[in-house]
């Protein structure tokens, strides 16, 4: 059973920077996509930055380019968002996210009813 844990969220001050973690484990093979999505207040989820486990290829959402870094620790099974330059409206919870991957790398950048498994989200507080 996949089982995702996510850590690292908190209050900052704008233009401060902070980790997400997320811990995954029940992956039985390295054919999956791992995203970070996020559910901003009164907004639907969407999605923030994704990563192929095998090809090591990115996505990331226009709003987060430059600042955001998603990156991946494939022998202890974690998955990291280093968000920097953090803004206001970079508020809200934040998920970690994976799905089995048979497109060839491809399923990075799919809506997040695509990926079947969650994390319990952990809240990003940036004030101003």
């Amino acid at each position: 059973q996949v089982h995702l844990v996510e850590s690292g969220g908190g209050l900052v001050q704008a233009g401060g920077s902070l980790r997400l973690s997320c811990t995954a484990s029940g992956l039985t093979s390295d054919d999956y996509a791992m995203g970070w999505f996020r559910q901003l207040p009164g907004e639907e989820r969407e999605g923030v930055s994704c990563i192929s486990w095998i090809y090591g290829t990115t996505d990331y959402a226009d709003s987060v380019k430059g600042r955001f870094t998603i990156s991946k620790d494939n022998a202890k099974n974690m998955l990291y968002l280093q968000m920097n330059s953090l803004k206001p409206e970079d508020t809200g919870t934040y998920y970690c996210a994976a799905e089995f991957d048979y497109s060839g790398g491809h399923l990075c950048g799919a809506p997040p009813t695509d990926f079947g498994y969650w994390g319990q989200g952990t809240l990003v507080t940036v004030s101003t």
